[in-house]
């Protein structure tokens, strides 16, 4: 049976579960959950009525252990309709990894608002697909259920997936669209991987998530193009969506180097 979610509540700690673990490192959480829960810290301490999140910002400080994680936010630059919220996790004794957003109060713009094209297959049409690289039967692919509408996860080369949530980001919360969206974003590398992932490593140091819209449904994808430059560097980009269309992009940068 798998955990309810990546994360148990312990007092105001949390403890990672086993379906945070990443493929590089069994001791070592694969960074899409630590960025979803500093989104739900993000969404918990802006103060802006009515706020959206527009740009989350993650840095990968190092390894996040697979154990407890303590989560504090706080508001940079406060403002009435624009303000820039802080998110910060510690584990193993560090600050592992860091999160700055900029939320802006919204209003109804829909009369004058741009076409926001959607991906040509839906999830209903989606292929059934899974991750083969994980050395652990329980970790973080087994969290989504991944349905392929371009490419595959198991080619090189650009690809486009549906996902759903499988558990919650949190024991007893429903998880947020957001939080979701975090949770699948950072693999944008591995579904568009163009390296084996026997011979190289290829991490990502930071996140970047830019939105016009807030993500809506159960359902969300990513549409993920990876390229290798020639100094041990690499940048992965994607077109994100949910069943209404393109809601923003993101942008990783990694490091890349043989194992």
């Amino acid at each position: 049976m798998l955990p309810p979610a990546f994360y148990l509540p312990d007092g105001d700690r949390f403890l990672a579960s086993a379906l945070t673990i990443g493929p590089w490192d069994p001791g070592q959480q694969h960074a899409g959950p630590p960025a979803a829960l500093l989104a739900r810290e993000v969404e918990r301490t802006g103060t802006v009525p009515d706020g959206q999140t527009v740009r989350l910002a993650v840095d990968v400080l190092g390894p996040v252990p697979v154990g407890p994680v303590r989560v504090t936010g706080r508001v940079l630059r406060p403002g009435r309709r624009v303000e820039l919220v802080e998110a910060t996790m510690e584990a193993g004794g560090r600050v592992a990894m860091r999160a700055t957003a900029w939320r802006v109060r919204t209003r109804d713009s829909a009369a004058t608002a741009s076409p926001a094209p959607g991906l040509p297959a839906g999830p209903e049409d989606g292929r059934p697909a899974a991750f083969s690289v994980f050395s652990e039967e329980v970790a973080y692919h087994r969290s989504l259920e991944w349905r392929e509408a371009a490419g595959s996860i198991a080619a090189p080369g650009p690809a486009a997936v549906w996902t759903r949530p499988l558990c919650a980001l949190v024991a007893g919360e429903p998880m947020t669209p957001l939080q979701h969206l975090l949770v699948m974003t950072d693999a944008a590398s591995g579904v568009s991987a163009e390296l084996d992932w026997g011979q190289a490593t290829f991490a990502n140091v930071d996140l970047v998530v830019a939105l016009f819209r807030q993500p809506a449904g159960e359902w969300l994808a990513m549409d993920a193009v990876t390229t290798v430059g020639p100094a041990g560097v690499g940048q992965c980009a994607a077109d994100l969506y949910d069943v209404r269309g393109r809601v923003g992009r993101s942008v990783a940068s990694l490091f890349v180097e043989p194992r």
